[in-house]
């Protein structure tokens, strides 16, 4: 059977650290494919489902941009998906693990991208992390979820680090696939958002700390590569213990996430919007929390699990939301229709 090569395979090329998919575990056993392995099925489940198509009409950053070329959370997440392949690759690690984290990492991210998950999480319980968790366990697949195996949730349950140090304590992911996906995240949000910056007007190339250009590059791909490449370096020379970042590398590329946070990000440009956004979501989330049943398929969802908080659904369905769908149920609901009388 091609699927058991291919994991015999595994076992021939990874690193001694990899994951193995023939280790893996779901919650609820299924019969196994006789192709692909538990981690390449995760992954084509991801990119089949509807919450990953709809990532194409979130915003990463600048909302309803008039240019084409600006990142989508789409974008974004085929970008992480990049970066983790060849760390991965490179380490010998399993590759179709951290795709399958990586692509799934942000399923669980609102319209307006942060200006909504601000909303959610002041008037309901939520993270963008534990709801990607939520969107592929109860609300993929007609409220049955996806069956991803735990090494997967993991990855994308963990994923997002904050300000918290590379390696901490405490939330750390199980396999060194989901650390990939952790570290690739923020190389590729910080470097891509840059450049989309730089394209809106907002900075300039000039504006960017010369102690970031000295030590990470002058151009995105420049400062990628050094990030990348120390990554790969780095875990090496420390023999797998975690994967890691030279110190140096690793203090410039916080020193542009913190120009980034300062001159983009809390920008007047982009906070004029943000604000504007906000207000859609808060709308549209207390609207729903007081009206539940105008939420699709609320009541299947209250008969297959016996209890659905209409707080909980009107979290779920205004985060699953695009940009221009959340819009377009804001003016249905809230903005007055014209009329005439003939």
């Amino acid at each position: 059977m091609i699927r058991e090569k291919l994991e015999d395979l595994e076992y021939k090329t990874l690193n001694p650290r990899a994951s193995k998919s023939r280790e893996a575990k779901r919650d609820t056993p299924e019969e196994e494919c006789p192709l692909r392995t538990k981690f390449q099925r995760d992954r084509d489940r991801i990119i089949h489902s509807k919450a990953f198509r709809r990532l194409k009409h979130k915003t990463q950053v600048f909302l309803s941009p008039e240019a084409d070329h600006y990142r989508t959370r789409l974008t974004h997440t085929l970008e992480v998906s990049q970066i983790s392949r060849t760390i991965a690759r490179s380490l010998r690690l399993n590759e179709d693990l951290t795709e399958a984290i990586a692509l799934g990492h942000d399923l669980g991210h609102t319209p307006f991208g942060h200006a909504g998950e601000f909303i959610l999480k002041e008037n309901g319980s939520y993270h963008h992390a534990r709801h990607s968790l939520r969107v592929i366990e109860k609300l993929e697949n007609n409220g049955k979820g996806l069956n991803l195996t735990q090494e997967v949730k993991d990855g994308i349950l963990k994923h997002s680090k904050g300000k918290s140090p590379l390696i901490s304590d405490s939330g750390m992911p199980k396999t060194l696939e989901g650390e990939i996906v952790r570290i690739s995240d923020k190389i590729a949000y910080i470097n891509h958002d840059l450049e989309d910056a730089i394209r809106a007007g907002i900075i300039k190339e000039s504006d960017i700390p010369q102690n970031v250009i000295n030590i990470l590059g002058k151009t995105k791909s420049e400062r990628i590569t050094t990030l990348v490449i120390s990554t790969v370096e780095e875990t090496i020379k420390t023999n797998y213990s975690h994967i890691l970042m030279d110190s140096q590398i690793y203090e410039a590329l916080y020193s542009l996430r913190d120009f980034m946070y300062e001159k983009v990000y809390y920008s007047p440009v982009v906070t004029k919007e943000v604000d504007k956004a906000k207000g859609i979501v808060k709308a549209l989330f207390e609207y729903y929390a007081q009206n539940p049943y105008e939420i699709p398929n609320y009541e299947t969802y209250l008969k297959l699990w016996g209890n659905y908080e209409s707080v909980q659904a009107a979290v779920d369905y205004v985060a699953g939301m695009t940009d221009r769908f959340a819009i377009r149920k804001y003016s249905e609901i809230f903005i007055p229709k014209g009329w005439a009388i003939f």
